[in-house]
């Protein structure tokens, strides 16, 4: 499943990264991989802002602001029980339509 183009905050460092693969046992869109012995990003339009790979990454390499974009409007709504809303529209959908 593909979120909103070219707007995730998923930031990732090559240099940081030492190949522990931790990002990619626990992204639930397998928005990583390994390649040659590292982390490689599949599609960065894939990520929903989880922040699970940011908080298993021991080495720095991640950083993603958690909380913002799909994955928070899909928990906001199972909490509040009404549609998905990011609050980042003023339709009645919100982002996630």
């Amino acid at each position: 499943m593909k979120y909103l183009a070219n707007v995730t905050t998923l930031q990732y460092s090559l240099d940081k990264c030492t190949g522990c693969g931790r990002c990619v046992e626990v992204c639930p869109q397998r928005v990583f991989e390994m390649r040659d012995k590292r982390a490689a990003i599949t599609d960065r339009d894939r990520c929903m802002e989880c922040g699970a790979c940011a908080l298993n990454c021991e080495f720095g390499a991640i950083t993603v602001n958690a909380g913002v974009g799909c994955a928070a409007a899909i928990i906001n709504s199972m909490v509040t029980g009404g549609p998905p809303s990011c609050d980042c529209s003023n339709t009645s959908a919100g982002c996630c339509g």
